[in-house]
């Protein structure tokens, strides 16, 4: 496996490329993997290299080190008072920002959560197209217990995916959700062992790094704004995606390929 890294300060978030597979790899367990400002910076950072900038990653990999996925933030960084407003603030700027890009990337995301994933960490895992966990991971809102609000498109992501009533329980009731019931809920796509997660997340990410990654991209793109159009303008605007994809080289593959007898060879062009 290819390794790459960022400038200093990046200790905690790894960076490695296989094929065409991105891997992003949370590692601060010492601190169950909770954000600091500068962990905070580092996971953007990544974020965006493989998600944005690099077209040769076709798939991303968000996991965790050891036995946690992310904690949210690193409370030992906190005062208790209201001079954390400004640090809360800095913090979700570069955690919102990386969440961004993880949910609007012209690629699949994948997160495979190892462990618990709590406050900010349960964010970033809603923010990924498909969600593999382990038996043993866990769900935690976890702001009420600081008597704080979410972020990290938590408020948001939430009644999108389960709905408000489950939403508004999740929150508010704030009990850990274990891996079963996530996939019952509708926010995780599956529990393997944990022995198994690595190579289920391999073969899941280098499966969808083999498909057609403009047609994964468009698709998310309509997908992510259904919701701000009527239904007549959705309707033209697949039409229009549709047309423009049909000029596409994997369109061209996929083609040949349906009328033959061998796999289409997509090269996400």
């Amino acid at each position: 496996m290819e390794s790459d890294s960022f400038e200093a300060g990046s200790e905690h978030v790894e960076v490695e490329r296989e094929g065409a597979v991105g891997y992003i790899r949370m590692d601060r367990p010492d601190a169950y993997n909770a954000l600091s400002e500068a962990m905070a910076g580092d996971l953007r950072d990544a974020v965006i290299e493989l998600a944005d900038s690099d077209d040769d990653v076709r798939c991303v990999v968000l996991t965790g080190a050891d036995d946690w996925f992310n904690t949210g933030a690193d409370l030992t960084d906190l005062e208790g008072d209201e001079s954390d407003g400004r640090r809360l603030r800095a913090l979700a700027s570069r955690l919102h920002t990386a969440i961004r890009h993880m949910a609007t990337a012209p690629k699949p995301v994948i997160a495979g959560v190892n462990g618990t994933a709590a406050g900010a960490g349960f964010g970033l895992a809603m923010a990924a197209d498909l969600v593999v966990v382990s038996e043993d991971a866990r769900f935690e809102y976890a702001y009420p217990r600081l008597g704080l609000s979410g972020d990290g498109g938590i408020t948001y992501l939430l009644p999108e995916l389960v709905g408000h009533r489950r939403a508004r329980e999740i929150a508010l009731l704030d009990a850990p959700i274990d891996a079963e019931r996530a996939v019952d809920y509708g926010l995780a796509t599956e529990v393997v062992p944990v022995s198994s997660l690595d190579d289920r997340l391999a073969e899941l990410a280098d499966e969808l790094a083999s498909g057609p990654t403009r047609a994964f991209g468009a698709t998310k793109r309509l997908m992510a704004n259904s919701h701000g159009r009527t239904f007549e303008e959705h309707l033209e605007a697949e039409a229009d995606t549709i047309a423009r994809l049909a000029g596409t080289d994997d369109y061209a593959r996929g083609h040949e390929a349906f009328f033959g007898d061998e796999e289409p060879d997509f090269q996400g062009e």
